[in-house]
């Protein structure tokens, strides 16, 4: 299994680690790097960025929200400098709109947290063709309407008014579901 995921790797391994979660990032370097990745690991975003300036990664895993700032300024940054680059993006906040402005700003694929080294190196490794397999649980029509919410809320630039006028919903009823936590 080894050989065949360095053979996969291709010649440059070279691979960012972007976590402002310790743990999680030390255990997922040394996941990598046993899966015949050459793991580079930063907390922040101004040393995500200095990286992706001065080294330009063949692959990167990257935290959307970190302490300093957004994910997403370095995966422009690393689009730009590597357009080659295999970039997944890793969240605890799993919303569509988040997923979808990660990709159209340039990342490979999108995880949510928890993903383990086994679904970051699928996910680094796919090709374009690769279809994922239909979900096990598929998201509860509450979850639908949730992140259709999120989406447009998104859209409005993160307005209120603006967002419920769209959705033809009182103001206040959609401040009660944005203050809640996302259905399951």
């Amino acid at each position: 299994m080894e050989d065949e995921d360095a053979r996969e790797i291709g010649e440059d391994n070279s691979l960012l680690l972007v976590d402002d979660d310790e743990p999680f990032l030390r255990r997922l370097a040394r996941a990598m790097e046993k899966r015949g990745f050459a793991p580079e690991a930063v907390e922040t975003v101004a040393a995500g960025k200095a990286i992706a300036t001065a080294r330009p990664p063949a692959y990167a895993v990257i935290d959307l929200r970190l302490e300093d700032g957004n994910g997403l300024d370095i995966v422009e940054i690393l689009r730009e400098k590597r357009p080659d680059a295999k970039i997944v993006v890793l969240t605890g906040y799993g919303a569509i709109a988040t997923a979808v402005a990660a990709v159209k700003i340039g990342a490979t694929d999108y995880l949510s947290k928890p993903a383990d080294a086994n679904d970051v190196t699928a996910a680094l490794l796919a090709n374009g063709e690769d279809r994922p397999p239909p979900p096990d649980n598929p998201m509860s029509a509450d979850r639908v309407r949730w992140e259709h919410i999120q989406r447009v809320f998104e859209l409005c630039d993160r307005n209120v008014s603006e967002t419920a006028r769209r959705l033809n919903m009182h103001r206040r009823t959609l401040q009660r579901i944005l203050a809640k936590r996302s259905p399951r």
